[in-house]
C-alpha cells in the first residue's frame, strides 16, 4: 500500500509518498498519486525502503508472500514498478501482479458510467510494455495481464460472462472485490459497498461454475505460476 493508508516507515523516510497536510497518512487518491508519479515527485529510494518494509512486516509474521499487488493499482507507474520490482527480488518474492487490464470496448458500450474508467484503462496501458519488460529483466514473474478493472464496481453476470467468452490465451487474473456490506465495510473509505455482494453472489453462483467448465479454464493460485 502506497496510497490512502499510514506507511510504517517515519514520514521523514518517506516523505515523498505523505500526504502534505497530514505526515501521518501517504497520499490520498490515485490521481494525487498518478500526479506525483508521472511528474517526477516520488524518489525510487523511498517507494523501495517502504516496499521492503511491508514485505518484511509480512514476512516476520510467519505469512508466505507468494506475489506483490498494491492498493489501487499504484505500480503500474515506472516510478514505482521499479523499486517495487527490486524490493521484491530482495525479499524473495517472485511473482507480481500485472495491473494492466485487456482494453476492450464491449464492457463499456451502452454503460456510461463505465467510460471514464474504460478511458483510464486504455491510456494507462501505453506503459503496459515497459512494466513487461521491466519484470523480464528483474527475473520476476506474472500474468499475462488482469481482468475485471474496468468494470470494477458494476461486476454482473453479463459483464462476467463477456470477459470469460472473449477471454484471450495464457494466464490471467481476475481483480475482483468480493464480500459483505455490513458496519464495519462503512467505517472504511470506499466506494465499494453494495457491489462487493453482488459480486460474491456472480463467483460463487452455479452458472459462473459451469461457464468456466466449459471454456476449458483452470484456476490457480500465485504460488502455481511459476
Amino acid at each position: 500500500m502506497l496510497v490512502d493508508g499510514a506507511p510504517l516507515l517515519e514520514s521523514a523516510q518517506v516523505s515523498s509518498l505523505i500526504a502534505s497536510l497530514n505526515p501521518a497518512r501517504f497520499v490520498n487518491g490515485i490521481s494525487k498519486f498518478a500526479l506525483r508519479a508521472c511528474t517526477g515527485q516520488l524518489h525510487a529510494g523511498q517507494v523501495e525502503a517502504e516496499v521492503t518494509a511491508q514485505i518484511r512486516k509480512l514476512q516476520s509474521a510467519g505469512i508466505l508472500v507468494s506475489h506483490l499487488d498494491s492498493h489501487k493499482h499504484t505500480h503500474m507507474f515506472p516510478q514505482v514498478f521499479r523499486p517495487l520490482l527490486r524490493a521484491a527480488k530482495a525479499c524473495g518474492v517472485g511473482a507480481i501482479r500485472n495491473p494492466f487490464d485487456v482494453v476492450r470496448i464491449s464492457l463499456a458500450a451502452g454503460r456510461p458510467a463505465l467510460w471514464k474508467r474504460y478511458g483510464e484503462v486504455k491510456l494507462l496501458r501505453n506503459l503496459a510494455s515497459k512494466f513487461r519488460q521491466a519484470t523480464k529483466e528483474a527475473g520476476v514473474i506474472t500474468p499475462d495481464g488482469t481482468l475485471g478493472i474496468t468494470v470494477t464496481g458494476a461486476l454482473d453476470e453479463q459483464l462476467f460472462r463477456l470477459i470469460i467468452e472473449k477471454l484471450p490465451g495464457g494466464t490471467w487474473e481476475f481483480v475482483c472485490h468480493p464480500g459483505y456490506h455490513d458496519a464495519e465495510l462503512d467505517g472504511v473509505h470506499t466506494r465499494l459497498r453494495e457491489s462487493r455482494e453482488r459480486e460474491l453472489q456472480v463467483l460463487k453462483s452455479p452458472e459462473t461454475s459451469d461457464l468456466l467448465a466449459r471454456s476449458g479454464i483452470e484456476l490457480i493460485s500465485y504460488r502455481d505460476l511459476g
